[in-house]
């Protein structure tokens, strides 16, 4: 009576990767044996090679888990498999084209992964934002708002005669933007030529635009930008497009909390990584608030392209995120309706605000 070949093998089931230490008996099938148990049985004709080392084989069946391999380091067992199995060395073309659907659906599944990043997660921003509640999205703005005075110190501008002028200037864009959120708006003490909208309505204009500033015209341009991303909520739909829906549920359930949460969204806002549609629309809000007060918009642009230079060719700076502020200004010439209506501050107005961080007398 012939004695069945035998040898210890490796055996990977394709469900797990987890190696596992088989006895295989080569009669009319190849039976591969866990304890003296039988869990798995392969015709001969099945067998396929994986790939041949000097010192082993990986083997497969073309029926049962595609993905399980069998490997074998026994040379008799080698020796006698390649004699057994006819089919050893044939190319399986069913196993090609499972292969290229594999392939071809992980491609669909990765352009399918891009799409939700690029335009799925900003669409659900667009219509998420606005159903935010307004006492969440002031929490939210109470944090960033913390984060922006540690950056760029917590000194507010508070000159009497200044403030009256500046507030005189803040409700007049308020009124003519018809703004559903009220702003609360200050002026900070810190050189940088910027001004911020945080989520929940706060709005900071900060000294150093104030000293490249040279018409009230300028500053109004400015802060109706700022106040356009306010009426848009832009602060609340960039936080959930960059933070996701695990932000969108910490605030609806309260669990965006701490020091954490708070630099998470001061980063995001401070980055100012508005898409540029946004600060499109944000000069679009600008430019109609400046027309309803009838002043002109050209303004905004001169200043904007004073501070910053032709952008084109440059790397990211100031304002990178904004449309080039040649485009702007060109925009704004456009749309410029003239000097219709009396200036929002007069020459004494105008001289207090730009005084604002001075000290009394």
């Amino acid at each position: 009576m012939t004695t069945q070949p035998e040898s210890d093998a490796s055996f990977f089931d394709g469900l797990t990767n987890r190696r596992r230490a088989v006895r295989v008996r080569l009669g009319a099938s190849l039976e591969i044996l866990e304890k003296d148990q039988l869990i798995a049985d392969w015709p001969l004709d099945a067998i396929r090679l994986v790939d041949l080392k000097p010192d082993a084989m990986r083997l497969r069946a073309t029926h049962g888990q595609e993905l399980a391999r069998l490997a074998i380091s026994d040379e008799a067992m080698m020796a006698a498999l390649t004699g057994s199995c006819v089919n050893l060395l044939v190319e399986d073309h069913t196993r090609k084209a499972s292969t290229a659907r594999i392939v071809l659906w992980s491609f669909a599944a990765a352009a399918s992964l891009l799409a939700v990043i690029f335009y799925g997660v900003p669409l659900a921003a667009d219509r998420l934002a606005p159903l935010v509640p307004a006492s969440l999205d002031r929490r939210v703005g109470e944090m960033v708002d913390s984060q922006v005075k540690t950056i760029f110190g917590d000194k507010l501008c508070t000159r009497a005669d200044g403030r009256a002028a500046f507030g005189k200037l803040v409700r007049a864009l308020e009124r003519a933007g018809n703004l559903d959120i009220s702003p609360a708006a200050e002026v900070l003490d810190s050189r940088t030529p910027n001004a911020i909208a945080l989520p929940g309505g706060r709005v900071y204009l900060f000294a150093g635009l104030l000293d490249e500033a040279q018409s009230p015209d300028e500053v109004a341009g400015v802060l109706a930008h700022e106040l356009g991303h306010v009426a848009h909520r832009d602060g609340m739909r960039m936080l959930i497009e960059s933070g996701g829906s695990s932000f969108l549920f910490g605030l609806l359930f309260g669990d965006v909390t701490g020091s954490t949460a708070a630099i998470f969204a001061a980063r995001t806002v401070l980055n100012a990584r508005y898409t540029r549609g946004a600060e499109s629309q944000a000069d679009g809000f600008a430019i109609a608030t400046m027309h309803a007060l009838g002043r002109p918009s050209q303004p905004m642009g001169e200043m904007l392209f004073r501070i910053t230079g032709n952008q084109r060719g440059r790397g990211p700076g100031l304002l990178a995120s904004h449309p080039y502020s040649e485009d702007r200004l060109a925009r704004m010439k456009a749309a410029d309706g003239g000097q219709s209506g009396p200036p929002i501050l007069d020459a004494a107005e105008w001289q207090a605000l730009r005084n604002i961080c001075k000290p009394e007398g």
